[in-house]
């Protein structure tokens, strides 16, 4: 039988052996064919597959999402005005987490200005304000 091990596939994609058995399991690559002996054997498209999974994961594509942009790639129907949209929702999420994130680090800026760091952790003004959440934003 044809094909590559997993081992040779993680190695080929720069993804742990859990990973790709993880991704199989979410549907991300087709369960492989499996030896007499019970292994698996790998075409060697899973590689692209698996690093195009990787890339997409490290511009913090969701796996749902990824799911959609390998749909998105595998459909004849579909165009790049389909992956544009994709994107450009991406883009707006990160947007959306950068701005939550500089209101968090304010926050916190105005928390650490209240403590002079001297004396016992029970008169915090830190954790006091943790507990009762005056001064901090809205959940």
């Amino acid at each position: 039988m044809n094909g590559l091990t997993i081992g040779k596939v993680a190695k080929g994609a720069g993804l742990g052996i859990e990973t790709i058995r993880f991704y199989e399991r979410e549907g991300l690559i087709e369960p492989p064919k499996r030896t007499e002996a019970n292994y698996r054997i790998y075409p060697q498209q899973d590689i692209v597959r698996l690093r195009f999974i990787k890339r997409a994961k490290n511009l913090g594509f969701t796996l749902k999402e990824i799911k959609e942009l390998l749909s998105l790639r595998q459909d004849p129907a579909a165009s790049k005005e389909d992956v544009k949209r994709q994107t450009e929702a991406k883009i707006a999420d990160i947007e959306q987490k950068i701005h939550d994130l500089a209101r968090i680090k304010q926050t916190l800026e105005k928390l650490d200005q209240c403590c002079d760091g001297r004396g016992a952790a029970s008169d915090c003004p830190i954790l006091e304000a943790l507990a009762s959440g005056h001064g901090l934003e809205q959940d």
